[in-house]
C-alpha cells in the first residue's frame, strides 16, 4: 500500500511540474518481487493508491485494479516494456516516463547525445562529478511506445553510466537505485535540459569544458584561492 501511495504522490508532484500532463508520463516503483505502476490515459494528479498496477520484474501484470466508472476500465501503459528495461538491466527501484517540454526540446537540437559538462547538477546523477561529461543517449520516436524496446535496450547497452535514455519527440525514461533516487535524478536532468537550452540561446557550450576551468585539486588554485 506504501508502494502504491508514493507512486500516486509522485504523479501528483511531476503534474505540478508539467512533467505528466495530458494523461501523459508515467511512473513505477519497485517494492520487493513486485512494481507498482500508475496505469494509462488517466489524470495523474487524480489517481488514488488503488488504481495502481501491480506487476513482475517483467512487467506482466499481477493486479488490475478495478474500474470507479462503468465502462471506463484502467489499462496498463505500452510504455511496460520499457520500464522493465532498467529494472532487468540496472536493478533500478523505479523509473519514470517525462513528457516535459524541456526533455522534447533537447532531442530536437541534438543528434545521437545529450552532452553537458562543468555544471554543478551533473554531481545529483550518480557516478558522475561536476568535471565530468554527463551523457545521455537519445533514440527516434516511434507510433507507438512497446517499439521502442530495442532501441531503448540498445541505447541502455551502448551507455552503461546514462541514468536516463531522451526519445526523439517524446521525452524521456530516467531511473534509479531507489524511488528517492529516481525522483532526484529526474529533478536534476529536467533541470540541466532547461539550462542547456539557455546556454545554446545565450551562446554558450554546454558541451564544453570552459576555458578558464581550475583545477581545483591543484596547490596552485589552493594557493590563488587562499590569496
Amino acid at each position: 500500500q506504501h508502494a502504491r501511495a508514493l507512486v500516486t504522490d509522485i504523479c501528483r508532484v511531476f503534474y505540478g511540474l508539467g512533467w505528466a500532463s495530458g494523461t501523459g508520463g508515467s511512473i513505477s516503483i519497485r517494492h520487493g518481487s513486485r512494481v507498482y505502476m500508475a496505469p494509462s490515459g488517466v489524470q495523474k494528479e487524480r489517481m488514488l493508491p488503488q488504481d495502481i498496477f501491480a506487476l513482475d520484474k517483467d512487467c506482466n501484470a499481477l493486479y488490475s485494479p478495478k474500474p470507479r466508472w462503468p465502462g471506463s476500465p484502467f489499462r496498463l501503459s505500452e510504455c511496460a516494456p520499457l520500464f522493465s528495461l532498467p529494472y532487468t538491466m540496472r536493478g533500478a527501484g523505479a523509473c519514470l516516463h517525462s513528457h516535459a517540454p524541456a526533455a522534447v526540446a533537447v532531442t530536437l537540437v541534438h543528434d545521437t547525445e545529450f552532452r553537458v559538462t562543468h555544471l554543478e547538477m551533473i554531481k545529483g546523477l550518480s557516478g558522475h562529478g561536476f568535471h565530468d561529461d554527463l551523457v545521455i543517449p537519445i533514440i527516434n520516436n516511434t507510433a507507438r511506445e512497446c517499439m521502442l524496446v530495442d532501441s531503448m535496450r540498445e541505447a541502455m547497452r551502448r551507455y552503461p553510466k546514462a541514468p536516463a535514455v531522451l526519445v526523439r519527440r517524446h521525452g524521456v525514461y530516467i531511473w534509479g537505485d531507489t524511488w528517492e533516487r529516481a525522483k532526484a535524478q529526474a529533478e536534476c536532468l529536467h533541470y540541466l535540459f532547461e539550462l542547456a537550452l539557455k546556454m545554446r540561446d545565450a551562446g554558450v557550450s554546454h558541451s564544453d569544458a570552459p576555458a578558464t576551468a581550475p583545477d581545483c585539486n591543484s596547490a596552485a588554485a589552493f594557493k590563488e584561492a587562499a590569496a
